[in-house]
């Protein structure tokens, strides 16, 4: 494509009135910056008439530098107070949001339902509906396109921070479009503007915009590789698998001490799927699982992303994993069964099936979201 696409943040900036006179609260992180790297705290807290008042920090804080539960603090470039959303509370108080007209949400997300960052948007749009607060959501890009939607639907039963309201893995949305769905479908009725990009073709990856600004949206998803392998690679963390965090490839690297990286390789390799390649590896994770370990396991080498099945390609190494080493693989079942959005992905690897079986299961279900989702895409 041809230009660059302009941000939810640049269109605010454009005109302030809105803001001018009102008191501000902004959800944001590293990522809310423009296309010259100037960040939204700063850009408002200079600008005469708007009174910012409140920063509102995700998970891995509001600095982007934490890889646990973040307390809260003050910004000491501008002495506003950080109230964290991912530590004793995850959804504002009302302490937190006295005094506040106007509550901003400037995030990049990653289009993957359980990436936190729009179950904070969820939480927050609750708060502001229930102080009757405007919410005004600048929209930023689906990394990953906003065409392809893929994987199961969370179901009843199975909500929790990695997923508030029914999406399936992959929704091909943005945190805008995602904002319009949580609020019509689940009844939140906040006072909600979305503040559009110009420029923005469903089509485009992230580095097919024109933007330059790509900033980490947290410690462990660096690159567009990694948020690309995402959708599927990040159900290891349900398991007694290293989903590579601790190295310099997390997601796109996989293992544990059990496993011999070459057989698996091989294996993998014979199911013929799109766009990846396997390749064996060893490595030593620095934190997390088998930290200071030497593990085996395989690298995912996309190739052709166009074509690659992330969802797919999970539960593929998944199944695979349990036919090869079934008394060895261990699902920590809260947190896979959150992250899949069910409990029957989890109990049909264990009977063996086949990653294609799943596949075709929760088809319908998806396809119902399809629709749905249609009548709140903005581009």
């Amino acid at each position: 494509m041809t230009g660059r696409v302009v941000l939810g943040i640049e269109k605010l900036l454009d005109d302030l009135r809105p803001l001018r006179g009102k008191s501000v609260g902004v959800i944001a992180n590293t990522t809310s910056v423009d296309h010259q790297f100037r960040h939204i705290v700063d850009l408002l807290n200079a600008e005469e008439g708007i009174k910012l008042a409140a920063i509102f920090g995700p998970e891995h804080g509001f600095r982007g530098d934490q890889d646990t539960t973040v307390g809260d603090s003050t910004d000491p470039y501008t002495q506003v107070p950080i109230y964290s959303l991912y530590g004793e509370t995850q959804k504002p108080t009302n302490k937190m949001l006295e005094g506040i007209d106007v509550l901003l949400f400037d995030m990049q997300d990653v289009g993957v339902r359980f990436y936190t960052y729009i179950s904070t948007m969820a939480y927050s749009m609750q708060a502001a509906a229930e102080l009757g607060i405007e919410f005004v959501v600048l929209d930023r890009t689906n990394p990953i396109n906003g065409i392809v939607v893929d994987g199961p639907v969370l179901e009843t039963g199975f909500e929790s921070f990695v997923g508030v309201y029914p999406l399936p893995i992959r929704h091909g949305m943005t945190v805008g479009e995602v904002a319009r769905y949580f609020n019509e479908e689940f009844d939140i009725g906040v006072d909600l503007r979305v503040v559009t990009m110009e420029g923005w073709d469903r089509t485009a990856w992230y580095d097919e915009t024109g933007l330059q600004n790509w900033v980490l949206p947290s410690p462990n998803l660096p690159t567009l590789e990694t948020a690309i392998v995402y959708p599927g690679m990040c159900l290891f963390e349900g398991t007694n698998v290293s989903e590579g965090r601790g190295t310099t490839r997390p997601f796109e690297m996989m293992g544990a001490p059990f496993i011999d990286g070459v057989e698996l390789a091989d294996a993998l390799s014979q199911r013929g799927l799109p766009g990846v390649i396997f390749r064996p590896v060893s490595f030593i994770p620095f934190y997390r699982k088998y930290v200071k370990e030497l593990v085996h396991g395989v690298q995912l080498h996309v190739v052709d992303r166009a074509v690659f099945q992330p969802v797919r390609t999970g539960l593929e190494i998944l199944v695979a994993i349990q036919k090869m080493y079934p008394n060895d693989l261990e699902f920590r079942d809260d947190a896979f069964d959150r992250l899949a959005g069910n409990s029957w992905i989890r109990e049909s690897i264990r009977q063996g099936r086949s990653a294609e079986s799943m596949e075709s299961q929760w088809q319908s279900e998806l396809e119902k979201f399809k629709a749905v989702r249609e009548k709140y895409l903005l581009y």
